[in-house]
């Protein structure tokens, strides 16, 4: 990583979003890491709550033995089967054996879903998660993902569509919490024209984030093509001075 483009966010950060929480950021690692920076919680644990942590500057890292989510391992390209009945999870559940979340009508509404989400396979036995000034020359970040409230996001949306004509630069896809900061913008890193993805509406997942939090997931490509566009925009316009003043 360009140590430039550390030193070029964080200032114009400051200068624009002064006092927004700064992001983290994802990449994979065939690299094994001391014991005390790879870390999960015990028993069934999402992995959003884990990240609160990093989000306050710890570096952690994950793979799949230290997820303790089986959607989160599928997720975050670690394991490709679900769960039995995950069908029947998602939406009603089976009485007698399983509540259901009721997320989705039916659990045939919920095979239909999961046929335009195929699972990928990590390109790394690990997934490294950092604060972005934690960041050094060795870093390859894949993801840039903020946790932030409305008017952070509002900067953040409209900046992510400024040098765009199509209105789908920004996609809020139906997901987990940890599909919409690592499944659904690693898809959209893959691809020809990457979109940011708005996400945070999991219910499961709403209590390990504050409460007037979503978040806003940027593939590497387009996040640094923002950070470029930064001085051009709206956010030197009296428009946004009035958003900024009371960040």
């Amino acid at each position: 990583m360009d140590i430039a483009i550390k030193r070029q966010f964080l200032e114009r950060w400051e200068t624009y979003f002064p006092g927004a929480e700064l992001p983290i950021v994802f990449s994979y690692s065939d690299e094994k890491l001391p014991s005390n920076r790879t870390s999960s919680e015990q028993g069934p644990h999402c992995i959003i709550c884990d990240l609160a942590s990093v989000r306050e500057g710890m570096t952690r890292a994950f793979d799949a033995s230290t997820i303790n989510c089986g959607g989160a391992r599928r997720y975050l390209g670690f394991e490709t089967e679900l769960r039995p009945n995950f069908a029947h999870f998602l939406s009603c559940g089976i009485p007698g054996e399983m509540e259901g979340e009721r997320y989705k009508r039916s659990p045939e509404l919920v095979e239909r879903y999961l046929e335009s989400q195929p699972a990928f396979e990590a390109p790394g036995r690990t997934i490294v998660f950092k604060r972005w000034d934690d960041l050094d020359e060795k870093d390859a970040p894949d993801v840039v993902i903020f946790f932030a409230p409305a008017d952070v996001l509002s900067g953040l949306f409209t900046l992510a569509s400024f040098a765009e004509v199509d209105p789908q630069a920004v996609i809020a896809p139906f997901g987990s919490g940890c599909s919409s900061i690592v499944y659904h913008p690693y898809r959209e890193l893959r691809s020809e024209h990457p979109r940011a993805v708005l996400g945070m509406f999991d219910v499961s997942a709403r209590p390990c984030v504050p409460p007037d939090a979503l978040s806003f997931a940027v593939p590497w490509p387009k996040f640094t093509d923002m950070v470029d566009q930064m001085e051009e925009s709206f956010l030197i316009t009296p428009s946004w001075h009035k958003v900024r003043s009371r960040l």
